[in-house]
């Protein structure tokens, strides 16, 4: 079954998944996941504010037999806007608690100054002046409505247990896709709502946040080892159908971002340079396309995946890198 469907779907007793739109030409839909809770629900990941998912969402909860107003609490594992805007929108009409991981607070702590989301200063020193100019019109062109749904939740979340009706939620801070990023482990249901942590089909990407902290690749593959050193969970992604195993596909990522540092590490013995050098040196998409065929939010993601690859090869003694005019180039060691 395609697992973008709408609908309503039974995941596990009382956990209900539900596939709701994205504007997105990759992306097409995001998993919420209601979990009741007594005579309410629970909402993990309700989505991105738009009016189609708005709908959609609302449809689902009345198949439940619930409406918005039933909906006790918004749990959300980070705070990229296709997880969590809708949140805050209906904290607006209906005042429900929103909890996030307390590692998103310096990034929407940048959104809420308007001082921009760091990406910017990042391309140029990432060697890429140009992809930092469009990008900074990219950003000028949003509007206002852009970023107000990106205000603080009424509880930051930390490791440790979240005590619902008939089951209990252990929150396990995953940084690496961002630096706040949580799962929920249901231990007694064997269950992982892993967000976009462990997603079955796509490699998420690593460092797209207002506040990058120094090594999110480093921190991505420590949040990877922490999820498999718990008992082997079903997987319950925000992206992509339910799988059985947490495990494989944990195993499956280590694997690929090892393949990526040996092929980043081949990049740059091909010659000193930029991130932005180096991406253009390897191929991208499951389809290896060249760099020059992704669009500008593609390339974006590329050069700061390329970067986050670079920095744990210098951590490993791999790679030498050389700060100039503000710009960071690296050679092997």
């Amino acid at each position: 079954m395609d697992w973008t469907q709408p609908g309503v779907f039974e995941v596990a007793p009382g956990v209900h998944r539900i596939p709701l739109p994205l504007p997105n030409d990759g992306l097409h839909t995001v998993n919420a996941y209601a979990v009741e809770d007594g005579d309410g629900l629970v909402l993990i990941d309700p989505g991105w504010h738009l009016d189609a998912g708005l709908t959609a969402l609302e449809a689902a909860l009345d198949a439940l037999g619930h409406g918005f107003e039933d909906v006790r609490r918004f749990l959300v594992t980070h705070a990229h806007r296709d997880h969590y805007t809708m949140a805050v929108a209906l904290r607006r009409r209906f005042g429900t608690k929103v909890a996030l991981g307390l590692g998103e607070q310096p990034s929407l702590a940048r959104i809420a100054a308007r001082t921009g989301n760091g990406q910017v200063e990042r391309l140029r020193a990432w060697g890429a002046p140009h992809l930092a100019e469009q990008w900074l019109t990219r950003l000028a062109a949003l509007g206002e409505a852009e970023l107000r749904d990106y205000e603080e939740p009424d509880e930051w979340l930390e490791e440790g247990d979240l005590e619902l009706d008939k089951r209990v939620l252990r929150v396990l801070p995953t940084p690496g896709h961002t630096r706040g990023h949580v799962v929920f482990v249901d231990a007694e249901s064997r269950l992982l709502f892993a967000g976009d942590h462990v997603l079955p089909h796509i490699t998420p990407s690593i460092g797209f946040e207002a506040d990058r902290p120094p090594l999110p690749l480093g921190d991505y593959l420590d949040s990877l080892n922490l999820v498999r050193s718990y008992p082997d969970l079903r997987l319950l992604p925000a992206h992509g159908p339910v799988t059985e195993s947490s495990h494989a596909r944990v195993d499956e990522l280590l694997a690929h971002h090892e393949d990526r540092l040996a092929a980043t590490l081949d990049a740059v013995r091909a010659g000193t340079g930029t991130a932005f050098a180096t991406a253009g040196r390897l191929g991208w998409t499951r389809r290896g396309r060249r760099f020059a065929e992704l669009d500008l939010f593609n390339q974006v993601l590329a050069t700061g995946e390329t970067a986050a690859h670079l920095d744990v090869l210098v951590r490993r003694g791999l790679v030498r890198a050389t700060g100039r005019d503000g710009v960071t180039t690296y050679e092997v060691s």
